[in-house]
């Protein structure tokens, strides 16, 4: 039966949400020193960060598939047993090829607590608290996100890298005893259903080529990864369409207008935005020239708000239609990516903190209510694909928006770092970043706007 209220699953689902994006957002402050600490070229290094990505992505909807029929608390756990882990694998990793190898571990348990964190709130707390715990969870995900490039900083500065793992330990720690206190006995809905293994190599060959083939561009190579993923993602969804117990119910796309539009807008909106807080810290000490600490405090104006903003945004979506929340957010984060296009050196901390604030505005208006309508879309027995596919979006659209800043960066800076690049190309490129951002992000509205309605 399920309970009215479970705050230690709401405690350990809220920690894992900030802490698996912290991490993400952090390690890219500490990629400098990890490089010269190992002495690893710019490709190599790339891989501490895309290793837990590919990993994560791959293994998401898998894993939300297992959880529906083991169970999802199992899994959960199971998933910050193996982070915590794994975490502890990175703190005394004597090579590189032991770090990424140990991201890859790394991302494997996260993605057992992607998969399930989100289907755990739902079936834990009744419908009319989704709204509120949705936007709590949320408010995590994107402080996360965003203090991590600070907090990351520091300790870097301070202590060294490895202390960002350290404190994931910590945070692992504190999630395994809070999920051990609940993980009892559940009701399994999918119990007597098979798992598609098959399907799920299928699955795993598709997304890699895709995704790497992306990393690649502009090669050739490039081209023939891409091509071999869309011809595995082709099978994938023709063998799904006809074996009884499917990996991924395409059905829930096909015949659910709502579960497959909030899909769509979750995509892109995590590809419009993942990479402004990269970009914007990148302009602050190198055109403003602010110190890590100084740029933390502007960037902090966005998790700010959207700590006090997402729970908001999650009640008012149990009272009033998701999709036109989530579409004012969505048309929000439009305003301020196309305010971005027009900075300049001589452009103010008051303009840059401003866009942050309507942008995080954006964020909290946008996140809660599209997981609450995509969560309410589906039956109790996908609760954990659903949570699986939306946490799929999510970070296959930071991929896709780190691949994007990655494309102009090869063509407007060539072979140059970023510390020997000028200034001015460096906000050219931003700006064409930001335009293209902006323009996907429109296409976002619309995809938000046409999901249909979920109150009755």
């Amino acid at each position: 039966m399920t309970d009215k209220n479970n705050p230690p699953i709401l405690l350990a689902v809220t920690i894992s949400s900030f802490l698996t994006p912290f991490m993400g957002s952090a390690l890219n402050v500490a990629l400098p020193m990890i490089g010269r600490e190992y002495s690893m070229s710019a490709l190599a290094l790339s891989w501490v960060i895309s290793s837990f990505l590919l990993a994560a992505t791959i293994t998401l909807v898998p894993l939300g598939r297992i959880s529906d029929i083991y169970g999802r608390k199992k899994i959960f756990l199971y998933g910050a047993l193996i982070f915590t882990v794994s975490s502890s694998f990175c703190i005394w990793a004597p090579t590189s090829p032991v770090l990424i190898f140990s991201r890859v571990i790394q991302g494997i348990g996260g993605a057992m607590i992607f998969s399930t964190g989100t289907a755990l709130l739902i079936s834990d707390y009744p419908q009319h608290k989704r709204g509120r715990i949705l936007g709590i969870n949320l408010a995590a995900v994107y402080s996360g996100l965003t203090i991590g490039p600070f907090v990351g900083g520091l300790l870097t500065h301070h202590f060294g890298w490895r202390y960002i793992f350290l404190f994931s330990v910590f945070m692992g720690v504190l999630i395994i005893f809070a999920i051990m206190r609940t993980a009892k006995q559940e009701h399994l809905e999918a119990r007597n259903e098979r798992f598609d293994l098959a399907g799920s190599l299928l699955y795993g060959i598709s997304l890699f080529s895709i995704m790497y083939g992306f990393s690649l561009l502009p090669s050739l190579t490039a081209s023939g990864f891409i091509l071999l993923g869309i011809a595995c993602l082709v099978f994938f969804i023709t063998r799904q369409l006809k074996i009884s117990f499917p990996l991924l119910d395409i059905h829930l796309f096909i015949d659910n207008k709502v579960f497959a539009f909030s899909n769509l807008a979750a995509l892109i909106n995590y590809c419009a935005t993942f990479s402004i807080t990269f970009l914007l810290s990148l302009y602050l000490q190198h055109v403003k020239m602010l110190s890590p600490a100084q740029t933390g405090f502007v960037l902090v104006a966005e998790p700010i708000v959207l700590a006090f903003c997402s729970p908001f945004a999650g009640r008012l979506s149990d009272r009033f239609e998701p999709q036109i929340i989530a579409s004012i957010g969505m048309s929000l984060t439009v305003i301020g990516l196309t305010l971005l296009i027009f900075i300049t050196p001589e452009t103010s901390l008051r303009y840059i903190i401003s866009c942050l604030i309507l942008l995080g505005l954006g964020f909290a208006l946008f996140s809660s209510p599209n997981v609450n309508a995509t969560m309410s879309a589906v039956e109790n027995k996908f609760y954990g694909i659903a949570s699986a596919t939306l946490a799929t979006m999510r970070i296959t659209g930071q991929m896709f928006s780190m691949g994007i800043t990655m494309l102009v960066f090869a063509f407007i800076l060539g072979q140059h770092t970023i510390a020997l690049a000028d200034n001015l190309l460096l906000i050219k490129s931003a700006r064409i970043i930001y335009f293209i951002l902006a323009v996907i992000c429109t296409g976002g509205i619309f995809a938000s706007a046409s999901r249909g309605k979920v109150h009755k």
